[in-house]
């Protein structure tokens, strides 16, 4: 876990204890378990070493100091910050590229209040939902509260992961497996579109040309999906049949059931094969002479 830190006038001999002291020979799994073993490391072992030419040790000064302080009223809220948010259509607030839905009909400006460990959504001084933050490193997720139906959508700006489409070009064979590779080892391209786009390729040519094409592309290194689609248009010229194009509505992909089922198995149609094949077998050619026996 890679770590920064910015010093400023009077801070240096802080940052340089915590730097040469804290951080030589540890390691860490997360976020919170950096912050549990720093609490630990300044409350344990910091508190009880003297400091300086002094000598002072900060846990007997406390001890001195404490009768002088002044407790704070437990009314006091914590510590948050405060951050202006709009509705989107489906009901979710953004928030450290997090989503989170705001229960209720309406979808006007709220106000999110981010504490130390959960996160409040106002809305004209009313509390319409809170939420604990999740863990250090999670991100384009989306939350909605415990013990009510989930939302039937997910966030408009959600960016949509290429999970269940990179299996299954993966699925199509070694040389389609080789492009995708190469695919996401190469930085500075959209990732997700990409394989999104492939798959939706494979669907409109054969299998055979789209194979072809993947290979022709990784030979030559082509990203650019224009390109790859000439790719296998070219492909289809050279003795491939196209199939017949169809005009379809693209915004079926915003309904929900769309959304459900779009990634489930393919369904198999073996069976069909089969029952041609027999169909071809059982009747008689024009030129088998047994059946012109039979006739004569």
């Amino acid at each position: 876990m890679q770590l920064t830190t910015s010093t400023k006038a009077g801070d240096e001999r802080g940052f340089w204890t915590t730097e040469t002291n804290f951080l030589p020979g540890r390691s860490f799994d997360s976020l919170e378990d950096l912050n549990r073993q720093a609490f630990e490391w300044a409350t344990v072992r910091m508190e009880h070493r003297p400091i300086a030419k002094t000598g002072l040790i900060p846990a007997k000064a406390f001890e001195q100091e404490y009768h002088y302080l002044i407790e704070l009223f437990p009314q006091l809220p914590a510590p948050y910050r405060v951050h202006e948010r709009e509705t989107d259509q489906y009901g979710y607030v953004a928030l450290n590229a997090n989503y989170y839905w705001v229960p209720g009909s309406k979808r006007e400006r709220v106000k999110v209040l981010e504490y130390a460990g959960r996160m409040k959504i106002y809305q004209r001084r009313q509390c319409l939902a809170e939420y604990p933050l999740p863990s250090d490193g999670v991100k384009n997720a989306s939350f909605s509260p415990e013990g009510q139906p989930k939302p039937r959508h997910q966030p408009k700006s959600r960016k949509r992961g290429s999970e269940q489409e990179e299996k299954r070009l993966r699925a199509m064979g070694p040389e389609v497996a080789a492009y995708v590779d190469y695919l996401i080892k190469t930085p500075g391209v959209q990732r997700h579109r990409f394989v999104r786009e492939l798959l939706a390729l494979s669907r409109k040519v054969t299998e055979g040309v789209f194979v072809e094409a993947m290979e022709r592309a990784l030979r030559y290194r082509i990203l650019d999906m224009a390109t790859v689609q000439r790719i296998a248009w070219f492909c289809m010229s050279q003795g491939e049949e196209r199939l017949f194009d169809v005009d379809v509505d693209d915004s079926y992909h915003e309904r929900p059931a769309y959304q459900e089922g779009c990634l489930t198995d393919e369904p198999d149609l073996s069976i069909y094969d089969n029952m041609l094949r027999s169909d071809d077998e059982s009747e008689p050619s024009e030129d088998d002479p047994e059946s012109e026996e039979e006739h004569a």
